[in-house]
């Protein structure tokens, strides 16, 4: 398929509302299973959407900023993942791999931000030193503003103005080049979630992840509801018992020393 210029505005639309709130981490609609759906409507292919974003979303699961270690835009990442499968009939897992350059080129766009806005920081001194209060307010609309631009113009660009080279490029590629794309987008998920896994599984969790893998492997895959819900019970089952601890712990910490009206 070839994306539209109104299809192309969309989705820099999308880039940009997505953009600016994973720069203010507001409202958690930058993650790539929300960005890959809304691609996929855009594109009149919802299916392909959600796929994508599935897949997406667990190739991200354990990548998180840490410091100075920034894992690629998942914006783009999303964005670009559905684009190149959409336009060039590619599979998700094939297509995750070739947009990782268009993530990382707008993770180094931030990086630059985050560096160079520091520039403000004097007018910022300044204006709180007069007591300026409008000035100080205005002047923190800018960097979101060039943020949000940023985002639009170059998910703009590499949905719409470059799908033709990127359609020239994966139809140029050898066989199996493009079957190490897909090798590699669907291992990603599983190092995502293995990531994950790394830091949240704590031996007392195990059981959970061991009776996971049982019920999944006696269920169809077409549909995994029923495990979905068992982890949810049990999740609640483990955050009630967690707080019922938390609350007798509280007690007799309460016990231990003693109350004021107690004539000790």
């Amino acid at each position: 398929m070839t994306i539209t210029l109104v299809q192309g505005l969309l989705i820099a639309l999308l880039a940009m509302i997505t953009g600016l709130d994973c720069w203010l981490q507001a409202f958690f609609i930058f993650r790539p299973i929300i960005v890959c759906t809304l691609t996929g409507l855009i594109l009149g292919d919802l299916r392909l959407g959600v796929i994508a974003g599935g897949l997406t979303e667990l190739a991200f699961a354990g990548l998180t900023p840490a410091g100075g270690t920034q894992p690629p835009n998942t914006v783009l990442c999303g964005i670009m993942t559905v684009v190149i499968a959409a336009t060039n009939n590619t599979s998700p897992a094939t297509a995750i791999g070739l947009s990782l350059p268009f993530a990382m080129l707008m993770q180094y766009i931030l990086l630059f931000y985050y560096s160079s806005f520091s520039l403000f920081m004097s007018k910022f001194d300044k204006y709180a030193a007069e007591g300026n209060a409008q000035k100080f307010k205005r002047l923190n609309f800018v960097p979101l503003i060039i943020v949000t631009l940023s985002f639009g113009i170059f998910a703009f660009l590499s949905a719409y103005a470059a799908q033709a080279p990127m359609h020239a490029l994966v139809n140029s590629m050898p066989q199996w080049l493009t079957h190490g794309f897909e090798l590699a987008g669907g291992i990603l998920p599983a190092v995502g979630f293995a990531m994950l896994l790394k830091v949240m599984l704590k031996p007392r969790y195990f059981p959970y992840l061991l009776l996971g893998f049982v019920i999944a492997s006696m269920i169809s895959f077409s549909n995994v509801l029923p495990v979905a819900l068992i982890g949810g019970v049990f999740a609640a089952i483990e955050y009630f018992r967690t707080r019922e601890v938390s609350d007798l712990k509280e007690q007799i910490k309460d016990i231990d020393n003693g109350d004021d009206q107690d004539g000790i």
